[in-house]
């Protein structure tokens, strides 16, 4: 299956802050909130939503495609990538801005604040899906994740245009899209992902129950945090499953791009949903468990054990039959 990844490529600057924000917050007064957090740490890493799902379907053995906007400061990060598996030669360089950056603080409850400033990810609106597929000979599926909410419409319309299967993944611009743009992105889309916030947050701005938004996607996926993830369809719920063990928590950012990189490996292969997500949730702890996004290693036999463990053997196996150890 050749997948196109379209989403925010960014430089995160990833702060620690050692209390609880909660603890600063005054219910009477957060309509004059004016705060400053003493932090512990700082890791500055390669990010963003696109950039991140597209290393997470490299990282286990796909050739994922990333189609985005970045800045004339991308050099490194570029060859990082392709280093690392992923196709960036469709990737537009800006002349002008810098790529996109996320900086976030994270605090002892796991709690975060973050900014996000776009750059050159505004130059996404004019990168166009047809040369590419025309490049290919054919796009199987088109990941539509954060980015410019522009670019976001214009890639899910020349999807339903072209009749190519796309994933709506709105995530963190759904704060700021309207009702009717919500509608428009997610309308025909074969999966749709959110977390149980993020679902809640769309339900209230299309005005769509959840049943109806299910009429209008194939498949809904919904990331629970600790509790695992929920796959339903218009027919029902179809899979539920839990988290694997962690053995640390080192930073959340970046866990739900490694999911859905895992779901859409298991689409890939062919596999059923409950597999899809048990697949994202086990990429989503390697994340978990380490300081950046793409700052994991993917080792494919450890990475099968681990799964046998969270999933039991005749789980396992079936990963064993796409999933060759490197």
């Amino acid at each position: 299956m050749r997948i196109c990844v379209t989403g925010s490529v960014a430089t995160d600057h990833l702060m620690t802050f050692p209390g609880s924000f909660t603890d600063s917050l005054m219910a009477d007064q957060l309509h004059t909130i004016s705060l400053s957090f003493l932090v512990d740490d700082l890791q500055v890493r390669r990010g963003g939503v696109g950039a991140n799902i597209a290393f997470g379907l490299a990282s286990l053995g796909l050739q994922p495609i990333l189609l985005a906007a970045v800045g004339h400061d991308f050099g490194d990060y570029r060859s990082w990538l392709d280093r690392h598996g992923v196709d960036t030669s469709a990737v537009l360089e800006s002349e002008v801005s810098h790529t996109a950056r996320f900086v976030c603080t994270t605090d002892s409850d796991h709690n975060q604040i973050a900014s996000f400033y776009p750059g050159a990810m505004v130059e996404a609106r004019n990168i166009e899906i047809g040369p590419l597929q025309r490049r290919y000979g054919s796009i199987d599926l088109v990941i539509v994740g954060p980015n410019d909410p522009e670019a976001m419409l214009r890639h899910t319309q020349e999807c339903r245009e072209r009749a190519i299967p796309f994933v709506a993944d709105p995530s963190q611009q759904l704060a700021s899209m309207d009702g009717e743009s919500i509608r428009q992105l997610i309308d025909g889309a074969a999966y749709l992902f959110t977390n149980e916030y993020e679902a809640a947050l769309t339900e209230q701005k299309t005005g769509w129950t959840a049943a109806e938004i299910l009429e209008r996607v194939g498949v809904r996926v919904t990331t629970l945090g600790k509790h695992g993830a929920k796959v339903e369809t218009a027919a029902g719920e179809i899979a539920r499953v839990g988290v694997p063990a962690e053995r640390g928590l080192a930073d959340p950012t970046g866990v739900g791009d490694a999911f859905r990189a895992g779901y859409l490996a298991g689409v890939a292969w062919g596999f059923g949903p409950e597999r899809c997500a048990q697949l994202g949730s086990m990429l989503a702890t390697l994340v978990i468990e380490t300081v950046g996004t793409q700052e994991y290693q993917l080792d494919h036999a450890e990475f099968a054990e681990r799964f046998a463990e969270a999933y039991g053997a005749s789980a396992a196996a079936e990963l064993a039959t796409v999933l060759v150890p490197a």
